[in-house]
């Protein structure tokens, strides 16, 4: 078996250098990874089972109720005393309480009556070791709650009377080309305070639906000491953010969403951990080197976290684990996967241009880690054959987001991460009449064939104190005292204008799907600034005023519809469905780009003052619809195109091609269908 495994592995590497010529010099390289893998695997299962059945390390580790009692059980190598304390002790140690010491594992283990521990009870571990004590929160806690008075972190049983009843148990991805609504489930309320997971489901989940999007995707869901770290410094892998509510009430919030039909992927942070040592992993035995590296290699100084040794099979049947429980517990579609380029390189990415293939086969990469990811995605592929994998990875690795029988690492999509921030280059950098449209298509069309990608022109990530939003950068102050409907103002129209092509022309151009963050769709007016105490701990900015899109008399309803009207319009015509946009058009000192794809013709006039009259683009013989113009008043336009306008093809009497002649107003985008 071994040996068919190893033949096996060395068929897929071959396969991705057949979709990648350029990948031949490291063909060496390729094959010791892909034989790392397969040794990892034989190493975790033994052969004896699948690499999902063994990543079930919840249903053996952390608190649970079987056979009438209690068992709950811990890994602590280092430890030489460990006692549960909580509500049913006082907090102190008793010695009815103490667990007892495997010491070929090191895992602790005690059993108790049902009527030791109640519902709610709150509990931590006391743990001793040589020369040290102090109190943990189990690794595998499902439930971790905060004192609102002390903000003190304990784990606490949860056991409800009657558990929560799926309605939807058997929900099934059928998404072909996501299109991501990415939200925060604390800031996505109105009033100045943190938002709840009932909330968001009543409130915001309508919304998205109503927008068009097919895929939500949850931030900081595990649970996290600092509120604002936006969920990316995780303690408590397995405990879902008691600060929004219950587990019952975030499973509801799962369940609406997949009775609406969308697939929920959550963000996952297994790139690295929080350094706290109570509250999280650090330290957790009195060893730095329990789940990290030890030493330099065990921190992420920019990030002040650990950093996971994904070469101990402990570590990798915690965290594999954890890529299933979120799937089992509360029936997530997927994950999308935080910080993979700090993962696959030792110097984590840091002041670091990738800019030859030498970069992603120096010693600089974590091959550890690289094989945990393929890994990950077995697991997940396995308990859960339709679920999405996204990769968060600026480096451009090759393969992540190609099949495992490819010879790829098994994610489903990569992030195509410099569209964003050449969006923020060329504004910045560029007059409007400058802007460099060949070098827009480039960075929008630039990916790998082989791999699909989701587009974004802009994440959480541009709305961040520091950092500015697209729709901030092209007004300014504007949005504070232009937005009303009946209030003319240039640098408005001119934002309006700009914000519905930019977001046109990702979506058109994207590779395979789309993200949007929530609030951006309708140039929500400010950054994200949670409560800390620079600003003495305000919610001001940690919210989304959604009454600002609702009100009928400010301007931020018109890049709403457009929005919706821009989704649903992918989403129908299946746009993304055919991975590659054709070319038809471009013209650097117009600033003009026309593009075919799925038998929509997208024409984008950039240009800040030049419209143009009877302007040709070349087209299959045949008639055209408009069906979508982004200078309609019903999205803040000038109406300067008649709605449903219809065209028809005409011959060049010299050279024999068909075109189109059209009217392009300035800074308008324009999409025709064929019919």
């Amino acid at each position: 078996m071994a040996q068919s495994g190893k033949s096996d592995s060395t068929e897929k590497w071959r396969r991705i250098i057949k979709l990648d010529s350029y990948l031949e010099p490291y063909a060496p390289i390729l094959k010791r990874r892909a034989e790392r893998v397969s040794g990892m695997e034989r190493r975790l299962t033994a052969e004896e089972m699948t690499i999902a059945e063994f990543a079930s390390g919840h249903e053996y580790f952390g608190m649970h109720f079987r056979d009438g009692g209690w068992i709950f059980r811990e890994w602590a190598p280092n430890a030489e005393a460990v006692y549960l304390v909580g509500d049913m002790t006082g907090w102190q140690e008793q010695a009815a309480y103490a667990m007892e010491k495997d010491n070929r594992t090191g895992v602790w283990e005690i059993r108790l009556p049902a009527e030791r521990l109640s519902h709610g009870d709150l509990y931590r571990l006391r743990i001793h070791w040589p020369g040290g004590s102090g109190d943990r929160i189990p690794a595998y806690a499902r439930r971790v709650v905060q004192d609102p008075h002390t903000h003190i972190f304990t784990a606490q049983v949860w056991r409800p009377e009657t558990p929560y009843q799926w309605r939807h148990p058997d929900f099934r991805v059928q998404v072909r080309a996501p299109l991501v609504y990415e939200a925060h489930i604390g800031m996505a309320q109105e009033e100045e305070r943190m938002g709840t997971y009932t909330e968001f489901k009543e409130n915001v989940l309508p919304h998205v639906v109503e927008a068009g999007y097919n895929v939500l995707q949850l931030m900081a869901i595990q649970e996290h000491p600092y509120y604002g770290s936006f969920g990316y410094q995780v303690s408590n892998f397995y405990a879902a953010s008691s600060r929004f509510g219950t587990p019952d009430e975030l499973k509801a919030l799962v369940d609406a969403a997949h009775e609406a039909g969308l697939a929920v992927v959550m963000d996952t942070v297994h790139s690295h951990a929080v350094t706290n040592e109570v509250e999280g992993l650090s330290r957790f035995d009195g060893t730095p080197y329990q789940y990290f590296h030890g030493g330099a290699r065990g921190r992420h100084d920019l990030w002040d976290s650990r950093l996971f040794d994904y070469g101990k099979i402990q570590v990798l049947h915690f965290l594999l684990s954890n890529c299933r429980f979120w799937l089992d517990e509360y029936n997530f579609d997927g994950f999308r996967f935080d910080g993979i380029t700090s993962m696959l390189y030792l110097h984590h990415g840091q002041a670091k241009a990738f800019t030859t293939y030498d970069d992603y086969f120096d010693q600089s990469v974590d091959e550890e880690a690289l094989a945990y990811l393929c890994l990950a995605n077995k697991v997940i592929r396995q308990v859960r054959p339709d679920a999405i994998t996204i990769a968060e990875d600026v480096s451009g690795f090759p393969g992540l987001a190609l099949s495992q029988e490819e010879g790829g690492a098994g994610f489903d999509y990569r992030f195509a991460m410099g569209v964003p921030d050449n969006w923020i280059k060329i504004i910045k950098e560029y007059r409007d009449e400058d802007w460099p449209i060949g070098d827009i298509w480039h960075e929008l069309t630039n990916r790998r064939a082989e791999e699909r990608t989701i587009s974004y022109a802009e994440s959480h990530d541009q709305a961040l104190v520091g950092d500015q939003t697209v729709i901030f950068r092209l007004i300014g102050e504007g949005m504070y005292y232009h937005m009303h409907k009946d209030d003319p103002d240039m640098q408005v129209d001119r934002g309006i204008a700009l914000h519905k092509m930019i977001r046109l022309i990702t979506l058109a151009t994207a590779g395979h799907g789309y993200l949007n963050f929530m609030g951006n769709e309708f140039g929500h007016p400010e950054w994200i600034d949670f409560p800390r105490v620079g600003n003495n701990w305000s919610y001001k900015y940690a919210r989304r005023q959604w009454r600002l899109m609702r009100d009928p008399n400010l301007k931020y309803h018109y890049l709403s519809n457009f929005d919706r009207d821009m989704i649903v319009l992918a989403r129908d015509a299946k746009i993304l469905e055919t991975p590659w946009p054709k070319l038809v058009f471009e013209h650097n000192e117009q600033n003009v780009l026309a593009f075919e794809r799925q038998g929509h013709l997208f024409v984008f006039n950039f240009h800040p003052a030049n419209s143009y009259t009877d302007y040709r683009i070349a087209a299959p013989a045949g008639k055209y619809a408009a069906v979508l113009d982004s200078d309609a008043g019903i999205y803040g336009g000038h109406n300067r195109l008649s709605p449903g306008q219809v065209h028809f093809t005409q011959k060049h009497p010299e050279e024999g091609w068909h075109f189109l002649q059209l009217y392009l107003p300035t800074r308008t985008a324009i999409v025709l269908k064929a019919e």
